[in-house]
């Protein structure tokens, strides 16, 4: 049985994504909710990634403060289903806020290619 550490230690690298600025990638996001392009929350992206078809998630975007065991779970999810994970530097109300939402949200997946790429603008993929 692994120990907490190496089971911390064994999560993907997220030093290689660097976010250029947040606060146009979190208007971005904004954008998307607006245009119904997203899906809000870890069960129901987890569950969006199961059925696949056009609501799979092209890319997801973790809040800073989840748990280990939320951020474990949508981890080993976008690794098998092939979906990029990013994990941003906002807490999860700022995240809430920006896709319009009262309550705090501990993911947003975009579900649209389009919209995807212009979240992706904003990211920088790949060794820093």
């Amino acid at each position: 049985m692994r120990s907490t550490t190496e089971w911390r230690q064994s999560f993907p690298k997220m030093s290689e994504i660097v976010i250029t600025d947040e606060k146009k990638l979190l208007s971005a996001l904004g954008l998307c909710a607006r245009a119904g392009k997203i899906t809000v929350g870890i069960p129901l992206i987890c569950e969006a990634m199961k059925r696949g078809g056009d609501k799979m998630p092209r890319i997801v975007f973790e809040a800073s403060d989840t748990s280990p065991n939320t951020h474990k779970r949508i981890c080993d999810r976008c690794a098998y289903y092939g979906v990029r994970l990013v994990r941003i530097s906002s807490d999860a109300m700022t995240l809430a806020a920006a896709v319009g939402k009262l309550s705090p949200i501990g993911a947003v997946a975009v579900t649209d290619t389009q919209m995807s790429c212009l979240t992706e603008k904003y990211i920088k993929f790949g060794s820093i």
